[in-house]
């Protein structure tokens, strides 16, 4: 078991509240897609920069709020239903930010940097799509 995957085995025997059920395995995808993506994105902002081209700030917010959805994920998990309220709309707004990005780095044609980034945004939205799913039975109790 790698080192994520015992941080998600310690929160998933300390979780409490709505999310005692919560599929951890999903989480640490997550978990994952996010740090990859802000990787991605500081990566192709600094080319974007070096190549003179627009669309590094899009990348470098996009990087921002994967770092910032990471972080929360890492910390414990919500225990009513207001943090997790919280957690879907931080989600919500990770997997809209890293599908405008994907659509931007798409939109570059012939960059490979832009490419890769434009499939690793879409590989995090799609995890945090996947979250909020994993998420969902969870808001009714």
């Amino acid at each position: 078991m790698d080192e994520t995957g015992r941080m998600m085995s310690m929160m998933s025997d300390s979780a409490e509240g709505p999310m005692a059920g919560m599929d951890m395995t999903v989480m640490q995808r997550c978990i994952e897609a996010c740090a990859a993506c802000e990787q991605a994105c500081t990566m192709c902002a600094g080319w974007m920069s070096a190549d003179g081209m627009s669309g590094s700030a899009m990348c470098m917010s996009c990087a921002e709020m994967c770092n910032t959805m990471m972080r929360m994920m890492l910390r414990p998990m919500p225990t009513n239903e207001g943090e997790m309220a919280a957690m879907m709309a931080m989600l919500q707004a990770t997997s809209a930010m890293c599908r405008a990005c994907a659509a931007d780095c798409g939109a570059m044609g012939d960059s490979a940097s832009a490419t890769m980034c434009a499939q690793v945004c879409m590989n995090c939205a799609d995890a945090c799509d996947a979250m909020m799913a994993s998420m969902k039975p969870m808001m009714a109790m």
